[in-house]
C-alpha cells in the first residue's frame, strides 16, 4: 500500500514506515515563534521547564511580525527580550519590517520539500506551499521543542484535493480556497491533512494562498506537491513523490473553469458565497495583504485594475507586504507607485491589521473587504465590524466602488 505525502515525512522523520492514526516522536527541523508568542514561551522553558538554554539553537527562528513595529511600551520591552534571548541563544532572528514568518521561511529556504517545520502559528500549514509538513502548536508544545528537541504527532488522515483545468479571468487561488471552506466547511478536515494534487502548474504565490487556508477547513497541515517548483531553490527528496495506492480519507474535485468569484461573508470563513450574493455592499475599508495574499503578485494584480484611478473617496484601502522582498519587487517595477497614486496607505511589511492590534484596527461598524484568512467576530478590532474575505481582484475593485465588486466588471 503506498502512503501520503503526510505519511512518507513523518515516517522518514520517524525512522519507521507509519501510517495514518499511528503516533509518532519526531525531530523537526525548523522550530518558528513570531514576537507575539516567543515571550511567553521564553517564559515557559525558563519557569516551568526550569531550562536556561534550548537544545538544538540552529533549528530554531524567531520572526517579528505580528504587532511590528512595536505598538506599545509593554509590547517594546517584550520584543527587547525576545532580542536578547535570540542573541544570548545564538538564534535565527528576523526583525521588524523583513516580514511575516511564513513568507519569510519560504523566502529564505528554511522551509523546504519533505521538512517538519513547526510554528507558534496556526497558519504555519502554509509551509506546506513547498512540500513540508507544517503545523501550528501551542506555546507550552514549542517550549517542549526548544527544550528537547523532539515532538510527538499523530498521523493525520488525508483529504484529497483534485484540481482541473485552469483560472478563468479575474478568479484566482483565493477563490479556490474559499471555494474549498465553503465546500469541506470549517472543521470538515479535522486533524487531517489536505493534499492538493493537479496543480504542478501553479507558480509558488498561489500555492502558499491554499496551504494558509488549509487550517480554516480545520486541516493539521496542507502539503501542495512539491512538482513545479524550481528545484534549484527547492529541491525535492526523491522520495517524496505522489503514490497512486496512498490512501485518502476522502476526496474532493473542483473544476476551475467552473469557478466563480468567492467571498466568504461575516463571521465565518466557511460562510462563502458567489460574489454575486453580495454584491454591492457597501464598505469602509479595504485591506490587502497578510500571508494569504500580501505579495508581489497580489498587489501587481490589484494595480492593473487601480492604474490610473483613484478609489472611491470614503474608503480607506490599506495595503500592507507580506515582506520587504515583495515591497522591494513591488516598488521596482512601478506597482506600489500606482498604488499610492490610487489612493492606498502603506504599511510596515507584516502582519498589519489582520488579527486587529495596530495599523488599521477595525472601529464599531466598520465594514472591512479583506484579503486575510479569517473574519470572526472581533479578528480585526472591534466584535461590531463587519469582514468579508475575498481575492485581491475583488478588493481592488471593491476599493474603486466603495461596495463588493466583480473584477469582471470593471
Amino acid at each position: 500500500m503506498g502512503q501520503t505525502l503526510s505519511e512518507k515525512i513523518l515516517s522518514q522523520h520517524a525512522g519507521r514506515t507509519v501510517n495514518a492514526g499511528e503516533f509518532v516522536v519526531v525531530e523537526p527541523d525548523v522550530v518558528m515563534s513570531h514576537d507575539s508568542l516567543t515571550p511567553g514561551i521564553i517564559k515557559i522553558l525558563r519557569q516551568e521547564l526550569e531550562m536556561e538554554k534550548v537544545r538544538y539553537p540552529e533549528r530554531l527562528v524567531f520572526v517579528f511580525d505580528h504587532v511590528a513595529p512595536a505598538s506599545t511600551v509593554g509590547t517594546a520591552d517584550s520584543q527587547n527580550l525576545a532580542r536578547r534571548f535570540a542573541q544570548e541563544q545564538n538564534i535565527r532572528l528576523f526583525d521588524v519590517g523583513r516580514g511575516i514568518c511564513h513568507q519569510v521561511l519560504v523566502e529564505e529556504r528554511i522551509a523546504g520539500p519533505g521538512k517538519i517545520v513547526i510554528g507558534s502559528d496556526s497558519h504555519s500549514t502554509g509551509y506546506g506551499s513547498v512540500g513540508a509538513f507544517g503545523t501550528g502548536m501551542g506555546s507550552t508544545d514549542v517550549a517542549l521543542v526548544w527544550a528537547t528537541g523532539r515532538t510527538w504527532l499523530r498521523v493525520p488522515e488525508t483529504y484529497r484535493v483534485v484540481v482541473e483545468g485552469r483560472f478563468p479571468s479575474g478568479v484566482d487561488a483565493k477563490d479556490l480556497a474559499l471555494k474549498l471552506c465553503r465546500e469541506i466547511t470549517i472543521d470538515g478536515a479535522n486533524y487531517m491533512a489536505v493534499e492538493y494534487h493537479g496543480l504542478d502548474w501553479m507558480p509558488l504565490n498561489g500555492r502558499q494562498t491554499l496551504a494558509s487556508m488549509a487550517v480554516e477547513m480545520g486541516a493539521k497541515a496542507g502539503i501542495v506537491p512539491p512538482t513545479g517548483l524550481p528545484g534549484d531553490q527547492f529541491p525535492a527528496p526523491d522520495w517524496l513523490t505522489l503514490d497512486t495506492d496512498a490512501r485518502y480519507t476522502q476526496s474532493l474535485t473542483v473544476d476551475l473553469t467552473r469557478l466563480e468569484p468567492q467571498v466568504s461573508m461575516p463571521h465565518a470563513v466557511d460562510h462563502v458565497v458567489d460574489l454575486s450574493g453580495v454584491a454591492g455592499t457597501r464598505v469602509d475599508v479595504v485591506f490587502l495583504g497578510t500571508c494569504t495574499n500580501g505579495r508581489y503578485e497580489d498587489m501587481k494584480t490589484a494595480a492593473g485594475l487601480l492604474a490610473g484611478k483613484r478609489i472611491a473617496k470614503n474608503v480607506r484601502l490599506i495595503v500592507t507586504p507580506a515582506s520587504s522582498r515583495e515591497l522591494s519587487r513591488a516598488a521596482a517595477d512601478g506597482t506600489l507607485a500606482i498604488l499610492l497614486e490610487a489612493g492606498a496607505t502603506l504599511t510596515t511589511p507584516g502582519c498589519g491589521m489582520c488579527m486587529g492590534r495596530h495599523q488599521g484596527t477595525l472601529g464599531d461598524g466598520d465594514v472591512c473587504l479583506s484579503t486575510a484568512n479569517r473574519n470572526f467576530k472581533g479578528r480585526m478590532g472591534s466584535p461590531n465590524a463587519q469582514i468579508y474575505l475575498a481575492s485581491p481582484a475583488v478588493a481592488a475593485a471593491t476599493a474603486l466602488t466603495g461596495a463588493i465588486t466583480d473584477p469582471r466588471a470593471c
